[in-house]
């Protein structure tokens, strides 16, 4: 069994920067794709960031693209993600996502099997 447990939220100001940790422990052993998405109130939860087994390559939401950055250290089995220049309409529940076996780039809900808890980034105005 995988646990995944998300680290590093907060309130920030609008323009200010905040750093995730996503932590893996359980049955990691296999090579797995990670992923961070968000949900904010009465809105789906999408895609933020995603990163393949290698870290060599990422995909990242338009809404982020060039202000959030992803990243892992598979020694330390732990995901981060930091988040410069941060918006308001930034903020949502960030969850981190683990699909287990695969070396591929995994950007769908739909495609993993392990979540964890969430970690709530509110930037104010």
């Amino acid at each position: 069994q995988v646990q995944l447990v998300e680290s590093g939220g907060g309130l920030v100001q609008a323009g200010g920067s905040l750093r995730l940790s996503c932590a893996a422990s359980g049955r990691t052993y296999n090579k797995y794709a990670m992923a961070w998405f968000r949900q904010a109130p009465g809105k789906e939860r999408d895609i933020v960031a995603a990163i393949n087994w290698s870290g060599g390559r990422t995909y990242y939401a338009a809404s982020v693209k060039g202000r959030f950055t992803i990243s892992r250290d598979n020694a330390k089995n732990t995901m981060y993600l930091q988040m410069n220049s941060l918006e308001p309409e930034d903020t949502a529940v960030y969850y981190c996502a683990l699909e287990e076996s695969t070396m591929n780039l995994l950007t769908l809900a739909r495609q993993y099997d392990h979540w964890g808890q969430g970690t709530q980034v509110t930037v104010s105005s």
